[in-house]
C-alpha cells in the first residue's frame, strides 16, 4: 500500500487468535488496526475514534456484528463494513446486506483473498486509489538498484538477472525496508503457502539474495527467528 494516509480499521473478533493474525497482517501491509473482542467493546471504540472501515464478526458476545453494525450506520452511513461468518446461512447474509454490508467473508477464509476484498470494498469507497497501488518499478537499495520489471539486480556497472520468485521476495523486503517483513506473509503472497518444504525454499533464496548484495556492506537481511526477514540498509 503506498498509503501517505494511514487507514485505520476497526476489526471485532472475538477469536483472540484469528484477531491477531489478521491485525498482524493488516499491519504489515501499512494498515492502522485497532483490534475489539466482543461488540460493546467495538461500539465504544468505534464512538471514541475515527475509522475508515470496520470488520466484524457476526457472532461475538455482548453484542453481535449485526447490532454493532447497525448502531455504526446510525452514526456514519458511509463507513465500510465488512462481515466476517462462521456461517453461510442465506437468511444471515440477506440480513447483513440489509444493514449495508459491503461484503461478507466466510471463515476460515485465505488471507490473500481476504486483502484483495478489501481493498475492492475500500476502492468502491474511494478510500484507496488506483495510485495507491500502483507497482512500483524499481527500489535502490544501498549500491544496488532492484529492476523489477526486467528482473535484473544492478550495481555500478553490473547487473545480475534474477529469477521471477528472486525478484517477488527481494522486493518484498524493500517493500518493508528496515522493518520485519514476516515469514508467513512472504511464504503466502510469493509461495501460496507456508508450510514446512516452502519454508526450506524461502531460505535458500534469503541466502542467495544475500550472496547477490554482499558487495555492499550496508546491506544486511536478517533473519528474526520464527519471525521474519528484515532487510536493513545504513545510511
Amino acid at each position: 500500500m503506498g498509503n501517505n494516509k494511514k487507514l485505520h480499521i476497526l476489526l471485532a473478533e472475538d477469536d483472540t487468535n484469528l484477531g491477531f493474525v489478521v491485525q498482524d497482517n493488516l499491519k504489515a501491509m501499512g494498515y492502522e488496526v485497532t483490534l475489539c473482542i466482543d461488540g460493546e467493546q467495538a461500539l465504544k471504540t468505534f464512538v471514541n475514534n475515527n475509522f475508515d472501515a470496520c470488520i466484524l464478526d457476526v457472532m461475538m458476545p455482548k453484542k453481535g456484528g449485526f447490532e454493532v453494525a447497525e448502531t455504526i450506520r446510525d452514526i456514519n452511513p458511509e463507513i465500510p463494513i465488512i462481515f466476517l461468518t462462521a456461517k453461510s446461512l442465506q437468511p444471515d447474509k440477506v440480513r447483513g446486506f440489509t444493514i449495508g454490508a459491503d461484503d461478507y467473508i466466510t471463515k476460515p477464509f485465505d488471507f490473500q483473498e481476504f486483502v484483495l476484498r478489501l481493498e475492492a470494498v475500500l476502492r468502491r469507497s474511494n478510500l484507496l486509489s488506483k495510485e495507491d497501488e500502483e507497482e512500483i518499478n524499481s527500489y535502490i537499495i544501498g549500491d544496488y538498484e532492484l529492476d523489477i520489471k526486467n528482473q535484473l539486480l544492478k550495481h555500478k556497472n553490473s547487473e545480475r538477472s534474477l529469477t521471477k520468485k528472486e525478484t517477488k521476495i527481494l522486493s518484498y523486503l524493500c517493500k518493508h525496508k528496515n522493518d520485519i517483513a514476516p515469514r508467513e506473509m512472504i511464504l503466502k503472497n510469493i509461495w501460496g503457502n507456508d508450510d514446512y518444504f516452502s519454508g526450506r525454499s524461502m531460505d535458500v533464496f534469503i541466502s542467495k539474495l544475500r550472496k547477490y548484495l554482499s558487495d555492499d556492506k550496508k546491506i544486511t537481511i536478517t533473519n528474526i527467528h520464527g519471525v521474519g526477514f528484515k532487510l536493513e540498509v545504513e545510511n
